[in-house]
């Protein structure tokens, strides 16, 4: 077993795991068996940059738990951390209570249920990965429970609150004119910024109004934009094309100040931007307006399986949660759908309900 560790240690890894405390998203040094399932995350299974990250985060505190670095109040660390390999061997001897111990740590540093059940997800993936490659026999996670997370509803902006934001970067310069498409673009499509930032000229076919957007798992599909987003797009194109002297637009749609890629964070940053100017809730995101662009469809008719395919959710059940609708729409439904809704409210005299004297009287049926 520990050649098999060796043989998957990149010549570069000489220093231990647990060299950075903190979650920030510094570059860290991973153990052998990390870098081997970061590895087999983006290459075997396509998996984002992003999702790569916060798995390696992941495991990272984890062997910083394992190492005695963090979570034993009682206990000093050791004045000399443990080197990878010897990090990964407590991995591979890694039982039921030790995964208990870290998730207790975890409850008193107060992450969120969610958070807790994320990292918990990133431990079952790392230990199914090491049992199918044969370094373990028993897994430590068979055992664990995943928290019961709270049931919240997407946050989401009405219409009129989306068009508030839309018409705020306006478009009298290049960089206006490209956050305005950004917000049109995102909520016209429902993609997520993560697809967004990375769409290239040749993604785009505005003759037919779609997008190839590149999902999750390196998925492909078409995604349609509404002829606003388009004529935002074009509008944004046009300062381009000014600027390149005519030349033919290539590479990234939406670029920086600088010309290089626009990145998930600058987006987010403009959108900070625009929700101050527009008097909006802060704490709207990106991915808000993603929500709202699936809940405005269902709230008008579309059917749950169209909006999967846009969202480019793998299982229906991930786009059930957008099936929450307002009152006033679950009202107009049943109002419209439901044989009884539109009758009058019989009145009541003395207690009890006057009879309609132009129906016939209802008698039920004897059982028998």
């Amino acid at each position: 077993m520990n050649d098999q560790i060796q043989q998957a240690a990149p010549a570069a890894n000489t220093q231990p795991e647990v060299h950075d405390q903190t979650e920030e998203h510094n570059e860290k040094v991973f153990t052998p068996l990390v870098r081997q399932f970061l590895d087999y995350l983006k290459l075997e299974r396509h998996f984002s940059d992003y999702t790569i990250r916060s798995y390696g985060a992941d495991l990272v505190q984890f062997g910083q738990f394992l190492a005695g670095m963090i979570g034993h109040p009682n206990d000093p660390p050791p004045a000399v951390p443990p080197s990878p390999e010897e990090i990964d061997r407590r991995k591979l001897a890694c039982e039921p209570l030790t995964v208990r111990e870290f998730l207790t740590y975890l409850y008193g540093q107060n992450y969120s249920k969610s958070t807790t059940a994320r990292k918990l997800a990133t431990l079952r993936s790392f230990y199914k990965f090491l049992m199918r490659r044969g370094l373990i026999s028993v897994n430590p996670l068979s055992t664990i429970r995943t928290p019961k997370q709270e049931k919240r509803l997407p946050k989401c902006l009405d219409v009129e609150q989306v068009q508030k934001l839309l018409d705020t970067p306006g478009d009298g310069d290049i960089l206006s004119a490209r956050d305005k498409a950004i917000l049109e673009v995102l909520y016209s499509s429902g993609i997520r910024v993560s697809e967004l930032v990375e769409l290239d000229m040749s993604d785009l076919d505005l003759q037919e109004g779609v997008l190839r957007v590149r999902g999750k798992g390196r998925r492909d599909r078409l995604a349609p934009i509404g002829s606003q987003a388009i004529r935002a797009l074009q509008k944004y194109f046009e300062y381009r094309a000014a600027q390149s002297g005519g030349q033919p637009l290539t590479g990234r749609v939406f670029l920086n100040k600088h010309g290089g890629p626009l990145s998930t964070r600058s987006v987010r940053r403009k959108l900070d931007k625009y929700l101050a100017i527009a008097g909006l809730d802060p704490g709207i995101s990106p991915h808000t307006l993603r929500h709202s662009f699936a809940t405005h469809l269902l709230n008008n008719g579309a059917d749950l399986r169209s909006v999967q395919e846009l969202l480019g959710h793998q299982s229906i059940s991930t786009t059930q949660i957008y099936t929450h609708l307002t009152t006033a729409r679950m009202k107009e439904v049943y109002d419209s759908a439901h044989p009884r809704a539109a009758s009058p409210t019989v009145p009541l005299q003395g207690g009890q309900p006057q009879q309609d004297q132009s129906q016939p009287k209802y008698y039920p049926a004897k059982a028998g």
